[in-house]
């Protein structure tokens, strides 16, 4: 073979390559924007105690899922959960709040609804106006605080803080001391919290449970290892994006990959976006 052969067989081998890529984002990249429901199961409770289901949703960004949102309110009403815990960047600095308050003025009239801020919320400049407007139609506002609800024999505390955005560590971890200190030794406690990577924080602690978001799985996300191209606060390769996490302390850390689509511009691949579904027995 000559070596203008060789030359051109490797340019055609190259122009494989390129649109085989190409041709897999084109069509990756529409899947990835279909929405799913992830169910993990974990054995939190002991003894003759029942079953709690616990929907977790995170980074809405008040983004469409349905006219009157009901692609993202029948994938939970489906579920039946007893408890939805809100993490946070549910609403968005830059989209209006339509899609939020559709989404959450039709759910708080039928599950009891728990809300933390995530960092979005405070660049909106707008924070304490969102907060003012959760408590008005029903959903608890945890910030720095503790509520204790019984659900089929489990006696849970729903601990939650603030993003620590416009925070020093030293004020953030306030409002936790301030949650923790409201727990009970024999309850199921859970933190409820935007961000994942505070893992040094959460493990000073001995909450049970440890429910985030932020993360966005890494936007593209790595099949196979479970790692993030790309994370805010952890960026590349980033560690805490997906999934269930073990701390050091014995803690669960479970990291919703959130909802938000049309509100980022870097699509998802890889990486559709979720309702967390846990069911903790």
């Amino acid at each position: 073979m000559s070596d203008k052969d060789k030359k051109m067989k490797k340019k055609s081998k190259g122009k494989i390559i390129f649109y085989t890529l190409i041709g897999a984002f084109l069509v990756w990249w529409p899947l990835s924007w279909i929405p799913v429901t992830e169910h993990i199961s974990l054995d939190l409770v002991s003894g003759e105690k029942g079953s709690v289901r616990i929907a977790l949703v995170t980074d809405l960004h008040s983004c469409y899922y349905g006219k009157n949102m009901k692609t993202l309110i029948n994938m939970i009403d489906k579920e039946k959960p007893d408890l939805v815990l809100l993490g946070g960047d549910i609403f968005d600095d830059k989209l209006g709040d339509k899609n939020t308050k559709i989404f959450i003025e039709d759910i708080v009239k039928k599950y009891p609804c728990y809300y933390v801020t995530g960092n979005h919320e405070f660049w909106s400049k707008r924070q304490d106006e969102m907060k003012a407007y959760m408590e008005s139609v029903g959903v608890t506002v945890l910030v720095g605080d503790c509520e204790t609800v019984t659900v089929n024999n489990v006696d849970i505390d729903i601990c939650g803080v603030d993003d620590p955005y416009g925070k020093t560590e030293e004020q953030w971890k306030e409002q936790i001391d301030s949650a923790w200190a409201k727990t009970e030794e024999s309850h199921l406690k859970i933190l409820l919290t935007h961000r994942p990577e505070k893992v040094a924080v959460y493990e000073q602690y001995g909450f049970d449970l440890i429910l985030a978001g932020h993360a966005h799985a890494g936007q593209i996300r790595i099949p196979f290892i479970n790692k993030g191209m790309f994370a805010p606060d952890q960026g590349v390769f980033a560690e805490y994006v997906n999934g269930t996490y073990t701390l050091s302390n014995g803690s669960i850390m479970e990291v919703s990959r959130g909802l938000g689509r049309e509100s980022t511009p870097l699509p998802r691949f890889f990486n559709n976006p979720e309702v967390v579904i846990l069911d903790i027995h």
